[in-house]
């Protein structure tokens, strides 16, 4: 609270009368030093005449200051001019009253007031001396006293149980930074107004906005373990709402050595606030999977290719083969590897359409196992060029599953998008077509076992809503969002990529692997959390657009098909989607005709065409809804 209080206090500039006042008094002080200095560092004086001498030296000293002006300069920015005035107010001081000392001897107009010329002399020196290094012994005050202070950051902890305790040590551990922890906060009616080390818990009904503009509160650490999800999801919205930096204590798993340390502890993000328990596989069939196998990922360096890469890299693999066709990407993946010390890998420049290039990777390195990342996906780009949609999503697809099958690879796993799920635009039902060829393949008998993975959007990815937000909060804003009630799932770039290796071990190829991804989220919500997360307030510092619905794109998505169901896995989230039957035989004659070399088709002719083969998918918001009533 001292602190708190000195904190506020130097933050506002003193007073000038309150600096005139200590002028004067240290005026009169040095005075009397004058006396003692000139009687040898004694007291040995008649003492009766400073009661009539100091007096005058205060009026006349008040009255120089005030001529002068130097009680009005901010002493803690104390200069050379502000030196000077000082100087020169106590010289006019000095003079006067050396002068009134003279007229006294010949004319007794004060009795009393016979002050040795020598005194005079002394007082000057002295009175500048204290004067000049009073308000540099303050300006140095300051700066040490505000150094110390403005490191201070005034903390909250919510959760007034073990963690709590424990968040609440390694902050008073912390010799980096100074943390004040102002008070607990718990639901618990039993712990609610008792005290821990003498800091208060308070009820969370107690902490609005009035409270935390009163105790200056920085930060509100949650500092609970084994939170659900959802609950987390509503304590951060609460607390951003009051215009605070949150921030959250990681799981105890993760703690250095069993102990809690302050930087550890850090800003609640977008990751934790999907509001579902993250999907955790720890499955040491993946690693003996792999283990000394040729492993090769397409679409190497996009957001999934690149973190599937990451997670391999860690495997005693025999070798792992990147290939993407976009270089820069590729070479900054490349480059991370090499600095992350591994080795054993090729990166390859290569375009999955080029059929004789990636017949040449496949002759020569021989992969075992095959991750299929490589994709167009963003939609309303694919939406005007449903040629280049099916070149890459398609028939890329096509390539890579034929020379899997020709060169028997033991696995073949393909990333796939709910967006595939009763498509509204080309790109899903491009993604869908590939799905559709992947069943045919599985159905033909075969050494290689093919599977699908599908899931919703992924935090942090090219294409994602928030790298988007982020360049746009960098901006200063607006927020775009295309509809208020436009939802989503969502999971992070390490799950997602965590899924597709778990789907490398399962089940005997033909299997479309999606996972129980909680409830969708508000994308309008999401950007009002990464507003206050920002620091920011909606609306006044940062406003959200709605800019309407993109050609192509839906309100919401879905991970099952119409007349799909589910089968379980050993793993309670993840799920086997199991398809309804198609004309496989129909089906992949259909695509090889779209994915021939001399398909001249418009773009009109090859949405039609994957209407056709995907008859669920119905346009939305987009110039080629009016092929919808033209196939069966």
């Amino acid at each position: 609270m001292i602190r708190n209080f000195f904190l506020k206090a130097l933050k506002k500039y003193a007073s000038k009368w309150l600096v005139l006042c200590i002028d004067v008094l240290l005026v009169c002080f040095a005075f009397i030093v004058a006396y003692a200095i000139r009687f040898n560092l004694s007291l040995n004086f008649d003492h009766s005449n400073l009661t009539a001498q100091i007096p005058v030296i205060a009026i006349v000293a008040l009255v120089s200051f005030l001529l002068v002006g130097s009680y009005k300069g901010i002493i803690r920015h104390t200069g050379v001019k502000d030196v000077f005035n000082v100087f020169f107010g106590v010289t006019i001081f000095s003079i006067c009253i050396g002068f009134l000392v003279i007229v006294n001897q010949f004319f007794e107009i004060y009795k009393g007031f016979t002050i040795p010329k020598s005194i005079v002399l002394i007082h000057y020196l002295v009175a500048v001396f204290l004067l000049i290094i009073s308000r540099y012994v303050f300006k140095a005050f300051y700066e040490v006293i505000s150094t110390e202070l403005k490191t201070i950051t005034n903390v909250l902890i919510y959760g007034a149980g073990d963690s709590g305790i424990m968040s609440y040590g390694a902050l008073n551990r912390e010799r980096g930074h100074n943390y004040d922890v102002l008070g607990f906060i718990d639901d618990d009616v039993n712990k609610v107004n008792k005290k821990i080390d003498r800091i208060k818990i308070y009820n969370t009904a107690a902490i609005d906005t009035t409270f935390i503009e009163k105790n200056d509160i920085d930060e509100i650490i949650i500092s609970i373990q084994n939170i659900k999800p959802n609950r987390l999801l509503e304590i951060a919205d609460e607390l951003l709402s009051l215009g605070v930096e949150v921030k959250i204590v990681p799981p105890l798993s993760k703690w250095i050595g069993g102990d809690l340390q302050a930087n550890q502890i850090k800003q609640i993000n977008i990751d934790d606030l999907l509001g579902r328990e993250v999907i955790s596989i720890k499955n040491p069939i993946v690693r003996r999977e792999v283990a000394q196998k040729v492993v090769l990922v397409t679409g190497a360096a996009g957001s999934i290719g690149s973190e599937i890469s990451r997670q391999l890299s860690g495997y005693n693999l025999e070798v792992l083969i990147l290939v993407d066709q976009s270089e820069s990407p590729l070479y900054d993946l490349e480059q991370e590897l090499l600095q992350n010390g591994n080795e054993n890998f090729k990166a390859i420049v290569a375009d999955v359409r080029d059929v004789k290039r990636m017949e040449e990777i496949f002759t020569k390195y021989k992969p075992q196992k095959v991750f299929h990342a490589a994709a167009y996906k963003h939609v309303p780009l694919m939406e005007k060029s449903p040629y280049e949609a099916v070149r890459i999503n398609i028939c890329g697809t096509k390539n890579i599953a034929d020379l899997s099958l020709k060169h028997k690879v033991e696995r073949f796993v393909m990333v796939s998008t709910d967006k595939a799920v009763n498509p509204t635009n080309v790109m899903g039902a491009t993604k869908r077509v590939a799905e559709l060829y992947i069943g045919c393949l599985s159905k033909e008998k075969s050494d290689t076992k093919f599977t699908i993975t599908r899931f919703g959007n992924v935090l942090g990815s090219n294409g994602s809503v928030i790298p988007l937000f982020k360049r746009q909060l960098e901006k200063g804003g607006p927020l775009t969002v295309t509809h208020k009630d436009i939802t989503r799932y969502f999971m992070t770039i390490p799950e997602a990529c965590r899924l597709v290796l778990e789907a490398g071990t399962m089940g005997d190829g033909g299997e479309i692997y999606i996972f129980d991804m909680g409830k969708s989220v508000k994308i309008f919500d999401m950007a009002k959390r990464m507003i206050a997360l920002s620091g920011l307030v909606y609306p006044e510092d940062i406003d959200i657009q709605i800019t309407g619905l993109r050609p192509g794109e839906k309100l919401y998505e879905e991970l099952l098909a119409d007349g799909e169901n589910t089968t379980k896995t050993y793993h309670e989230k993840i799920m086997i989607a199991k398809s309804l039957n198609a004309a496989f035989p129909e089906v992949k004659e259909r695509i090889l005709s779209l994915c021939a070399e001399n398909n001249d088709l418009t773009n009109n002719r090859i949405v039609e065409a994957i209407k056709e083969i995907v008859p669920e998918f119905i346009s939305n918001n987009s110039v080629y809804e009016k092929l919808d009533g033209n196939h069966e």
